[in-house]
């Protein structure tokens, strides 16, 4: 189905991103995974070796360009031309108008839409036209919708899916597409982060705000990363290159709203 496509997954070192090199690596992909955390992709390096995927793994900081420019640069000479950029490295977190501290923002905003633009056109010189070239961005449905107290996650999201929509009129005629995956509620540790810091906020035990959430999902229940993964694959594969510019949820029935 990928065989021999070459790929790129950020934030491959854990969860959701993970489970993207994986998948796409058993439908035959050359997977490189990508983070800044060298102990999450040892780790993951290690687990994928172990079922029979062997991956390229770079340490990468999205928010510094020369760290971009060099490992792309890796990746080509490693595997040859790229043909599939999945942006899925991102961070999260309270970021409450009336906290006087703003890096937490610019931390978030510089690590999910300044990092995926800058990789995204690194990528592209490496992608050939009309070679079946896909990019894939990984949001949530917080790019529909809002949160209270985390404004600098949704708009980020929310700005993914306009460079996506964006992007992929740009890129129309060169016979790449750009899609958005817009996952729900996904067991993953981010997950576990974001149910910690919503349930103190709002004064609940965690296993609380779990249950309230899930009440709010119509299938009643997370996601696994899996189940993301496997659409993500099929947006990279030849059966999808009729769909571009969009942004599809993932999300159990939560946005139905």
């Amino acid at each position: 189905m990928l065989s021999r496509k070459v790929a790129i997954v950020t934030g491959g070192g854990t969860g959701i991103g993970k489970a993207i090199a994986a998948n796409l690596a058993k439908k035959g992909a050359n997977v490189t995974i990508m983070s800044r955390n060298p102990v999450h992709l040892d780790s993951a390096k290690a687990e994928l070796e172990k079922l029979g995927l062997p991956v390229l793994a770079l340490a990468m900081d999205l928010r510094k360009k020369e760290d971009i420019e060099r490992a792309v640069s890796e990746v080509a000479a490693h595997w040859g031309a790229i043909h599939i950029l999945v942006n899925n490295a991102g961070i999260s977190g309270l970021t409450p108008m009336d906290d006087p501290d703003d890096s937490k923002w610019y931390d978030i905003v510089n690590t999910n839409l300044n990092g995926m633009f800058l990789i995204t056109k690194e990528v592209l010189k490496q992608i050939k036209n009309h070679s079946g070239g896909r990019i894939i961005n990984i949001s949530s449905v917080l790019g529909k919708f809002g949160v209270p107290g985390y404004s600098a996650y949704c708009a980020t999201k929310h700005g993914m899916i306009g460079f996506t929509r964006a992007l992929a009129l740009e890129l129309v005629d060169c016979g790449i597409t750009v899609n958005t995956v817009c996952p729900g509620w996904v067991e993953t540790d981010m997950a576990r982060q974001g149910i910690d810091e919503a349930a103190a906020s709002l004064g609940v035990t965690p296993e609380q705000f779990k249950a309230q959430s899930i009440a709010a999902v119509p299938i009643r229940r997370f996601l696994n990363a899996d189940e993301v993964a496997e659409l993500v694959c099929y947006l990279a594969s030849d059966l999808a290159k009729g769909i571009t510019g969009q942004a599809i949820n993932l999300c159990g029935g939560q946005t139905m709203a």
